[in-house]
């Protein structure tokens, strides 16, 4: 436990920005009441390292000339449908992101393996009880489903359903969402189903440096404290990271860096096991009213 304590100073996790319109009325934050369609992100991640003649260089000091070939895409979706009213907040939500590496080798077949895998469905209703720090305060309760495109190697596919409830922080200027909550599983993953609970702590936060570029933060921590049954490939913890720069281009279009981390431990490991990626992103995203 005391291993993970630093990460609580990390809130947590995404959702919504919401707003929404329909008819010509507005609340103090300035968000029309009504529906929107809120597309917040689709981008396209790719790097790529192309070597000719490597073997030919195998000796060579410079390094460059004798590696493996490598390509990195993701692709990332992450739209919601808001209902925007003065005393509450409903937003549904669908994010999907998937992408692989495919490293050819000098001597060797080429590899491809999966980076990412999530598709999380979810609805998420928000009262508004209290202003504070210019942002909504209050209740909140989420359902969410998530599973994946594909299973990785012989593992099964992802099939988990989940709730959160607690108190929540969102549609600031600056803190989008932050919030505390308790949260249960359902995870039907294995043939030996698992039900879990625990608390989740998260944070949806931008800033704006100058016109055109701004930073923004997407992060969570999930802790599980109690299990119905044993299953070694269940994590006692998660965190997950994603920071970026996006630096608007033209219209709603934006590129920048970006860095992706994730930390977990299953009840099986001794050790931690992480993931961190770095890269650029192209990025586009609109906001329609209903």
């Amino acid at each position: 436990m005391k291993n993970k304590l630093w990460l609580l100073m990390v809130p947590a996790l995404v959702f919504a920005n919401a707003a929404a319109a329909e008819d010509d009325f507005y609340d103090d934050n300035g968000s029309e009441y009504g529906w929107r369609a809120n597309l917040k992100k689709a981008s396209l991640e790719v790097s790529s390292t192309d070597v000719k003649n490597a073997k030919e260089y195998k000796n060579s000091p410079d390094s460059r000339l004798s590696s493996d070939s490598e390509t990195v895409t993701k692709g990332v979706f992450d739209f919601s449908l808001d209902y925007n009213q003065a005393d509450y907040l409903w937003s549904n939500s669908l994010f999907a992101e998937y992408g692989k590496t495919k490293i050819k080798p000098v001597d060797g077949p080429d590899v491809t393996s999966e980076n990412s895998d999530k598709i999380l469905l979810s609805t998420d209703y928000s009262r508004k009880v209290w202003r504070f720090w210019d942002a909504d305060v209050g209740p909140f309760a989420r359902a969410e489903y998530q599973t994946e495109f594909e299973k990785n190697d012989d593992a099964p596919l992802t099939k988990i359903a989940r709730g959160l409830t607690g108190m929540k922080m969102f549609e600031g200027q600056y803190i989008k969402e932050f919030y505390v909550a308790g949260v249960g599983e359902y995870d039907f993953t294995y043939s030996d189903h698992v039900s879990k609970y625990g608390y989740q702590i998260g944070l949806k936060a931008e800033y704006p440096f100058r016109e055109g570029v701004k930073f923004d933060v997407d992060t969570y921590f999930r802790d599980f404290v109690g299990y119905s049954r044993y299953n070694a490939k269940d994590f006692e913890y998660e965190f997950n990271f994603t920071g970026r720069m996006l630096v608007n281009i033209y219209n709603n279009l934006a590129f920048g860096p970006y860095v992706q981390y994730l930390r977990a431990q299953d009840r099986g490991s001794k050790k931690y096991g992480s993931s961190t990626i770095i890269g650029v992103a192209v990025d586009y995203s609109g906001l329609w009213n209903l």
